[in-house]
């Protein structure tokens, strides 16, 4: 069958994508929990200026981003992000459900950014755009929407640049990484990301990987 860059892209969900993401999710779940439970004492490293914590925000951002390299379609980066808030929710959070409501929107800020780009690029600069749009979102959450955080206008400015700093590297830049070295060991064959570790840092994804991927 004749195929071509311009042929559409196949974007419904296969039982692989389901079962990776899924998987994805809820370990990252289990690492939401993890971070939650030992954020009071990291916070602790900021506390002569407790709005600047927020660079170490990015840990609750990471799946949104990993989910969306790995999965290359609609809806990935907010479903891993809301699985992944919604078990670290079940094990015992110290903002109760509050987090689904975070999760959302931080998944939707980094979805956002790959719908910009069609999800049709997977490079190094749009995993980092997804990571600080995520930031963006998880702190304008935090100030503005749920009201946790109680700065004046510069702290709170300065948490939300944080925020997206950390998104940008710890939940852009590292699961761009993880994501190439995943498809180097051949466990991402199934998916539309398996020559991601192939795909150059700052053009395309591979046309074969979007044309030829279930």
């Amino acid at each position: 069958m004749k195929t071509s860059a311009s042929a559409p892209v196949r974007q419904r969900w296969t039982v692989s994508d389901i079962v990776v993401a899924s998987t994805l999710a809820v370990a990252s779940g289990v690492i939401f929990w993890g971070w939650n439970v030992s954020y009071h004492a990291v916070s602790t490293l900021f506390i002569a200026y407790p709005p600047t914590a927020s660079l170490v925000g990015g840990m609750w951002l990471f799946p949104a981003v990993l989910g969306a390299l790995i999965i290359r379609k609609p809806g990935a980066a907010i479903y891993c992000e809301m699985v992944a808030a919604a078990v670290s929710a079940l094990l015992g959070s110290q903002w109760g459900l509050s987090v689904l409501l975070y999760g959302f929107l931080q998944g939707l800020g980094a979805e956002l950014i790959l719908l910009l780009f069609l999800y049709r690029r997977f490079s190094l600069g749009v995993a980092v755009l997804a990571g600080a749009s995520a930031g963006l979102a998880g702190g304008i959450t935090g100030n503005w929407i749920a009201n946790y955080y109680q700065y004046d206008a510069v702290g709170t400015l300065t948490h939300i640049a944080g925020f997206s700093l950390s998104g940008a590297v710890i939940a852009g830049v590292l699961p761009w990484l993880a994501t190439r070295g995943l498809a180097a060991t051949g466990v991402l064959a199934p998916l539309k990301s398996r020559k991601a570790h192939r795909e150059p840092a700052f053009g395309r994804a591979d046309r074969a990987a979007v044309v030829h991927a279930p």
